[in-house]
Order: structure tokens, then sequence, then C-alpha cells
């Protein structure tokens, strides 16, 4: 069953429920009503009975939701019930860091390749696997396998190996470089940008700063003879 009939808003938000029925399926919990599950993932619980109502999950009324059932129904629609291959282009200190995230795997997502055309990094082994030139993709992205590029370049050449990703029949990508990929209509491209995250997050900083240093408004004359009377 695919997801095109979700909206893209609860998409971003069903790996955290995912996570959260993990946890509390590790806990031995069976049954966990919209208003915990809802507070383990930082969401309001209607956001939350609207989201799952989109997979046609609707819970029991005085019970909640099955655990075990739920978890199930969110990694299918995540593809997670079927194994998925990644691989990494770009092994500098970013690429170095995906290599070796040990969360992966628990996820469904096997990384197969680590790749890079630098001369000083090519034939380096970075957790288990040995960095290969990128012209080497094409022997370990297979047709028909669903595989995952993961791009950690430098932004002048994500475009480039981007369209190698493509060529060799990569139609999922995840771009670090802070730049617009053009893709074809049937590539799929997820961008984090974590410069731009920083710049939300100290907008908001700001923001609050600026509120906590403004005066309280002071009451009228009116108004203080008012609290009198």
């Amino acid at each position: 069953m695919g997801t095109v009939d979700v909206p893209e808003a609860t998409v971003a938000r069903l790996p955290q429920y995912l996570r959260a029925l993990a946890a509390l399926a590790d806990a031995g919990l069976r049954t966990v009503s919209s208003e915990a599950l809802a507070e383990a993932v930082g969401v309001g619980s209607a956001k939350l009975r609207k989201d799952l109502s989109h997979l046609g999950s609707y819970g029991t009324r005085g019970v909640g939701y099955d655990v075990a059932g739920l978890h199930r129904q969110i990694a299918d629609r995540l593809g997670q019930t079927t194994p998925w291959n990644v691989v990494i282009v770009g092994i500098g200190n970013l690429g170095h860091a995906l290599a070796g995230y040990g969360g992966f795997a628990s996820r469904g997502f096997r990384v197969v390749g680590l790749f890079d055309d630098g001369t000083q990094v090519v034939g380096e082994v970075v957790n288990g696997l040995r960095v290969r030139p990128l012209a080497d993709l094409g022997a370990v992205v297979r047709p028909g396998e669903p595989t995952i590029g993961v791009l950690a370049v430098p932004v002048e050449h994500a475009q480039g190996v981007c369209d190698r990703l493509v060529a060799a029949g990569v139609t999922s990508v995840l771009n670090f470089a802070p730049t617009v990929l053009r893709v074809p209509a049937d590539v799929d491209v997820r961008k984090v940008d974590l410069a731009s995250e920083l710049q939300i997050l100290a907008f908001h900083a700001q923001r609050r700063a600026v509120r906590s240093s403004v005066p309280a408004p002071t009451a009228t004359v009116g108004e203080r003879i008012g609290e009198v009377v």
C-alpha cells in the first residue's frame, strides 16, 4: 500500500510514532491511549488521531491502540518491511559519521556502499566497508533493488553526483548539500540543510529574547482606580 494519499506533514511524523511505539513495546505495553502516545511523541492527541486515521487506524474506544499492530502498520507504510540498501557518496567528516551510525540497520536500512573520488579517501575502510571510486557505483546499485543514495558532498559537486546516482538506477536521494537538485519526476529527493535549521532555531531564540526584554504594559490611571474600587 502506498503513501500517496497521506499528507506530507503526516508522513514526516510517522517515524516519530514508530519510534515511540517501539519503546512502548520494549516496556511490555500491549495497548496505548492516543493521549499517552501523543505525549510520548510531543504532539496533540487530536493531531495524532487525525494522522493515524489516514492509515485507516482508529483505535478502540476505552482501550486505545494495539501497540504491536500499529507499529506493524506504520512500519509497512514507511517501507520498513522491505530491506533498503543505502549508498553514501562523499566520505568526509559527515560521510564518516553517517557510515558509522548504528541506527540504520535496526530500521531496515543497510549501508552497502561508500563512494568518493578523493584519492586520499578511496581504499579507506569505514565501519567494515571499503570506500570505492564513484565509477564503481554501477557495480553496487543493482536494477530492481530498492536503493537510497545519500549525498554528503560539497555543493558544487551535488548535481553531478546526483545525476550519476539517477543514471545508476537510484530513485530516492537524501541530500545534505545546501542546493536544490534537478531530478526526473520519478525520483524523490529529501533535503537536510543543517545551517537552515540552526538559523530557524536562532530566529526563535532571538524572538524569545526580544519578548522577555519588553516591559509589561503599565496600567492606566483609570484601570488602577478600578482595581482599588
